[in-house]
């Protein structure tokens, strides 16, 4: 692995240190956000990790390595580049390979995090089973990676443009804890729940971490998803926000927009039809699943 990784130098020190460490995703700066919302977005998200006591590691690959931990420079090329290849697992060896720019999904994000000896991993919200999946077969690599990968992930649930309740089964049938933090619903992103209940909830992240730990001592394989709900005054109304999502599918269908880019294009569309309300959500929603996250970081980092 040492051909391939490479450890920025605060990283690399906080290894040394066994200090704790939160992975954290380039793709929702490349392809989530545009510019220079992303940029200032990522900073500030780092800023928060550090701020709980963790130490940032933004992932990302370049000149055919895979990057844990971006310098400000590094982040305003991902920012800014419009040659950033969208880097999933069947992806990855082949953007490494070709020495090209590539942004880490949730499932690449967190095969690099353990690689990388990373267990905790902040996100916006992880993919899932899209609505229609039972014709077009539309699902995620994020939860293929989540059964089999050791790394939790911090979000606000799954993106609300998915199939909620068919994610949800589909997370059961792999096995997949999802631990609902101070709430009993999974999370909708853009809202604070959805119709569907988490099987395990609790308002201790010392719990979580405890959990975590015991999981992966027993040697169950997998990740966990904790499902961190939007803070009450950024999240929108339930049926505003559902109406605008059902108008961006109806729109990525007539445009036949499927596979890796329905997520970018229905995210882009729904920004739209909020007059950008949407964005700020999503900034919102990601530094508080930061903050949340370097916490459990933290504490998972004193049992170890």
């Amino acid at each position: 692995m040492k051909d391939y990784l490479l450890l920025s130098e605060e990283v690399q020190q906080a290894k040394e240190k066994g200090l704790p460490i939160v992975a954290l995703e380039s793709t929702i700066i490349s392809h989530g956000m545009p510019y220079p919302e992303n940029v200032q977005m990522a900073r500030e998200v780092e800023e928060i990790v550090r701020s709980q006591g963790a130490v940032p590691a933004t992932i990302a690959i370049m000149d055919g390595k895979i990057r844990i931990g971006l310098s400000n420079n590094e982040l305003e090329l991902f920012g800014k580049s419009e040659n950033v290849q969208k880097v999933s697992r069947r992806d990855l060896a082949q953007v490494i390979a070709t020495n090209k720019l590539g942004a880490t999904t949730v499932a690449s994000t967190m095969i690099c995090a353990e690689m990388a000896g990373i267990e905790i991993f902040v996100t916006g919200g992880i993919g899932g089973v899209h609505r229609g999946a039972e014709t077009t077969m539309d699902i995620s690599a994020d939860l293929e990676e989540l059964a089999q990968t050791n790394v939790a992930v911090v979000c606000a649930g799954a993106k609300s443009i998915l199939d909620l309740g068919l994610t949800m089964e589909y997370l059961e049938t792999k096995g997949v804890p999802v631990i609902g933090y101070e709430t009993e619903y999974l999370p909708a992103f853009y809202t604070r729940k959805s119709e569907h209940k988490v099987p395990f909830h609790t308002d201790s992240i010392e719990i979580i971490a405890k959990t975590l730990k015991t999981k992966w001592d027993l040697q169950l394989q997998g990740g966990t998803v904790i499902a961190n709900p939007i803070p009450e005054e950024n999240a929108m109304d339930e049926t505003f926000i559902n109406g605008i999502i059902a108008e961006a599918i109806k729109e990525a269908e007539a445009n036949n927009v499927i596979g890796k880019d329905s997520t970018p294009f229905l995210l882009a569309k729904v920004k739209e039809l909020t007059d950008g309300k949407s964005l700020e959500v999503n900034i919102a929603l990601v530094k508080h699943n930061a903050k949340v996250g370097a916490q459990i970081a933290v504490s998972l980092n004193k049992l170890i």
